[in-house]
């Protein structure tokens, strides 16, 4: 089992851990994509006194900023450095030691900077998201698309392998599952079912849905039973704590998985 997460615009406070070294590119998982994070830093530095360029508000301008020291902020492990809504209810940094260590090895977080990250990998906090169009680069998920397709569809294709993705559209452009790997992949929506006149009325659930998706992935890193192998079993696994809806098989597409929050009549 994957769990597959976009980033957190929110990160780690400006002043925290000061004495931290910088990130080494070469160090972070998937050495490969060295050379592809490497031109989209340099792009995001480049403009790093533009907000705008990034798509930020003024308001924004110092996390901005922050692009263009990226060799020389300090660099802290991802877990840390993604603050936002959907890692606060994920906590990762308050796992226990074995929910810890499958995190580590289930949890892949795709980045608008860096391409593919694990919780460990060390990097500082920056602000860059995945639709911003990069003079230079272009549009970032197109940059990263060839990168990615390799590294997911490998991991991906592995015996018994299935991906929950907890992907915003934005994320998702990113890396699109070929079809004979569709399968395996099942994204998540969040729909909030409220009594209506006529019966349920179901609607799509849209910041609330961040946090519904970490709670889920805190579920399944911290249940101790059999992990799951295939999109049935990780709708079991998934049922055990949240209402779910699993999409029927079909040959060659995804398999969404519907968690549906209920209001009290």
């Amino acid at each position: 089992m994957l769990l597959l997460l976009p980033p957190s615009e929110r990160k780690l406070p400006a002043r925290a851990g000061r004495t931290s070294t910088p990130v080494d590119l070469t160090a972070l998982s998937w050495p490969e994509l060295a050379a592809a994070r490497e031109q989209v830093l340099e792009a995001a530095a480049a403009v790093a006194d533009d907000p705008a360029a990034v798509g930020a508000g003024p308001s924004l301008a110092e996390e901005v900023a922050r692009n263009g020291r990226w060799r020389s902020e300090p660099a802290h492990a991802a877990a840390r450095v993604f603050t936002g809504v959907l890692f606060e209810a994920l906590g990762l940094t308050t796992l226990p030691r074995s929910a810890a260590a499958r995190a580590a090895e289930r949890v892949l977080v795709v980045s608008a900077a860096y391409g593919l990250l694990r919780p460990t990998d060390r990097v500082p906090a920056h602000r860059l998201s995945m639709g911003t169009d990069l003079p230079g680069v272009g549009q970032l998920a197109a940059h990263w698309r060839p990168h990615l397709a390799p590294v997911l569809d490998a991991l991906t294709a592995r015996p018994g392998q299935v991906v929950l993705d907890c992907r915003s559209a934005a994320y998702a452009a990113a890396w699109r599952p070929s079809r004979t790997l569709a399968e395996r992949v099942v994204p998540v929506r969040v729909f909030r079912e409220v009594p209506g006149p006529g019966g349920p009325v179901r609607t799509v659930v849209s910041h609330d849905a961040k946090r519904t998706r970490g709670e889920l992935a805190r579920h399944l890193l911290l249940r101790r039973r059999k992990e799951p192998d295939s999109p049935e079993a990780l709708a079991a696994a998934a049922a055990e704590a949240f209402e779910v809806e699993l999409a029927p098989d079909a040959p060659g597409r995804v398999r969404h998985l519907d968690v549906v929050l209920r209001a009290a009549a």
